[in-house]
């Protein structure tokens, strides 16, 4: 079974804000492990446009920096897990998605 993860993007970084992000990394995780990656350019930052995107490309979870309570109450409506509140490198979060050990809040630049 394979995992469809929506990142919105701020350099390889998660985004500190999810409705201020135009770069937006879609990332397949199957069974074993293996990843492939797309990022989308959005024409302008918006939030609902990163919702839809996320509905209709079928994602299962999204992982963000801040999300305002509406879009965050949405996504998960729509059956979306949400962990916000993350912090760090794409690569390293990415990694603990993988792992299973990425939880809301998490900051991968604390030592």
């Amino acid at each position: 079974m394979s995992h469809k993860i929506m990142i919105p993007l701020h350099n390889n970084e998660v985004a500190p804000r999810f409705d201020l992000a135009t770069d937006v990394l879609l990332v397949k995780v199957k069974s074993g492990g293996e990843i492939s990656e797309r990022i989308i350019v959005l024409p302008q930052a918006s939030a609902d446009d990163l919702c839809a995107l996320a509905t209709s490309d079928g994602t299962d979870a999204v992982v963000c920096g801040g999300i305002d309570d509406e879009h965050y109450q949405y996504l998960r409506w729509k059956g979306i897990e949400v962990l916000d509140d993350v912090i760090g490198p794409v690569k390293d979060v990415l990694q603990a998605y993988k792992d299973g050990k990425l939880s809301c809040g998490d900051n991968f630049y604390r030592s």
